[in-house]
């Protein structure tokens, strides 16, 4: 399909309701009463729902999913430093071939909720590099359907690893985007600013970005944070180098606080926040009063720094559960934060798209703008304030990503491929997709069985209900399909907690 009209789109920062003309896979134009002036093969109303860019994710550990079932990697203090005792234990005995399946579902179910941009740390202090070889050949798997970043990133780090600054160089010769660190998991403070000295080297060296797990503790003497940014500031990388975490700028001072802020501005350092995992793991060692960890969300953004929220871990020795949907990842984040007035809460989608993709630097190719790649997402929502303030009750999710409305791939025609509709009403039926399978429809690396087909019938009994889920999907025994409202299905009694 060479044309496309969406209208009566809802904008943020736009009055009234928007037409969205798109042509050859990139926005064409965009205004009000498009339908009189333009030509499109097909159109869609969109009735006043509201379309942003796709969700971001700028940080998670894709070798890491669905691994925190192994007894052996049972997290007993729910800490930060035994979760990476129990990886470093048990790490040994993966296989490509299994990191890249399990890596495939969590991003399955990160593309199902509408996230279109993915940042993966990837450990490297092992020798074999095994986790580093699974994501670079899924990165070129998926490059069709999601835009996928990975790091060098050394989980038991630079120097405390033996030889971990000569893998995280080998890494980014095989083919790593950014380079990373852990200053706060070194044996000194002098190691720790070694590895974050060394990580912006070799950015230079490499042309590449750094993105470094930065005091991720409760200790409010963990002040890498300031090494970060000077180093960014005397490299001149700015806005390519990202702090994920900085939880012990939860502990500091005021009057540090004050001056370090200083720096930050100048710098130009992104921030990424993982609201759902600091609040679990941080505060491990406090009694009461027990410490949120969560560094200074909204005092960042009060003072125009760059700062996003990331989903961090799925099911993993750090983090039990987790499931890809930022929406949830948000919701938590600006309760943590106290980012709760109207502005704030109208403001707060910016914290898993835009400030996202500024952190990625893929600015010149995100966004709802003439000439730029035509991927967004459709809420059911009237506006930016309806997003959150009825955070559960929203309904369909239309993935769309225009670059392909060539006709190309089958899978980035909204009108036939993807409505996600969250479980609140609990009807589903099958959603038809001209011969083709959800996951073929998905995604061409996820090779599946044959497609169902209208004669396809299918007992309840064969199917899996995830309410952990908000954006509600059922899975079929072997096999994953997307479905519609339509069919009332109940659930089991088991998790009717978890259903409005």
């Amino acid at each position: 399909m060479k044309s496309i009209l969406f209208t009566n789109a809802k904008l943020k920062g736009q009055n009234g309701l928007q037409d969205i003309y798109i042509t050859d896979g990139k926005f064409k134009e965009i205004g009000p009463g498009l339908a009189a002036k333009v030509t499109a093969e097909k159109v869609v109303d969109l009735e006043g729902k509201l379309a942003v860019p796709p969700y971001v994710d700028p940080h998670i550990h894709l070798d890491y999913v669905f691994t925190a079932l192994n007894p052996a990697a049972a997290n007993k203090t729910g800490s930060l430093f035994e979760g990476i005792q129990r990886w470093s234990e048990t790490k040994g005995r993966l296989t490509k071939e299994e990191i890249k399946e399990r890596a495939r579902q969590a991003m399955k179910q990160e593309i199902l909720t509408g996230v279109q941009y993915i940042r993966t740390h990837v450990d490297v202090t092992d020798p074999k590099l095994t986790a580093l070889q699974a994501m670079l050949e899924l990165r070129e798997e998926v490059k069709d359907t999601c835009t996928l970043q990975i790091i060098a990133f050394p989980q038991e780090g630079m120097y405390a690893y033996q030889g971990g600054d000569k893998l995280v160089e080998e890494a980014l010769k095989m083919g790593a985007d950014l380079v990373g660190a852990i200053p706060h998991f070194e044996y000194t403070r002098e190691d720790g600013v070694k590895s974050v000295q060394k990580a912006f080297e070799l950015a230079v060296k490499y042309d590449k970005m750094v993105d470094i797990h930065c005091d991720e503790t409760d200790d409010d003497q963990s002040r890498f944070i300031e090494v970060l940014a000077a180093e960014a500031l005397r490299s001149g990388i700015a806005e390519k180098a990202t702090a994920s975490h900085t939880c012990a700028m939860h502990s500091y001072n005021n009057a540090y606080t004050y001056k370090l802020f200083k720096l930050l501005g100048l710098s130009k350092v992104n921030f990424i926040s993982c609201p759902t995992e600091n609040i679990h793991l941080q505060g491990r060692f406090d009694n009461y009063p027990k410490r949120r960890g969560l560094t200074r969300v909204k005092e960042l953004n009060e003072a125009g720094i760059n700062v996003c929220f990331a989903q961090d871990s799925m099911s993993d020795p750090w983090y039990p559960v987790g499931n890809g949907n930022l929406m949830n990842i948000l919701d938590a984040g600006i309760h943590i934060a106290q980012m709760m007035s109207i502005e704030e809460i109208s403001n707060s989608l910016d914290l898993i798209t835009v400030n996202g993709a500024r952190t990625l630097n893929i600015l010149d190719q995100y966004g709802i703008e003439a000439g730029k790649p035509a991927n967004f997402i459709v809420l059911n929502a009237k506006g930016d304030l309806a997003v959150c303030v009825h955070i559960e009750k929203l309904c369909p999710w239309i993935l769309e990503n225009g670059a392909d409305l060539s006709g190309n791939l089958i899978h980035r025609d909204i009108a036939d491929f993807l409505t996600i509709y969250q479980h609140t009403a609990m009807k589903f039926t099958l959603i038809k997709l001209r011969d083709q399978s959800i996951d073929q429809a998905c995604d061409r690396c996820f090779a599946t069985p044959a497609a169902p087909t209208e004669q396809d019938t299918f007992s309840v009994r064969n199917f899996q209900i995830d309410v952990m889920q908000p954006a509600m999907f059922l899975s079929c025994i072997g096999k994953r399909y997307i479905f519609k409202l339509n069919q009332p299905i109940t659930p089991p009694r088991t998790h009717n907690s978890k259903i409005r």
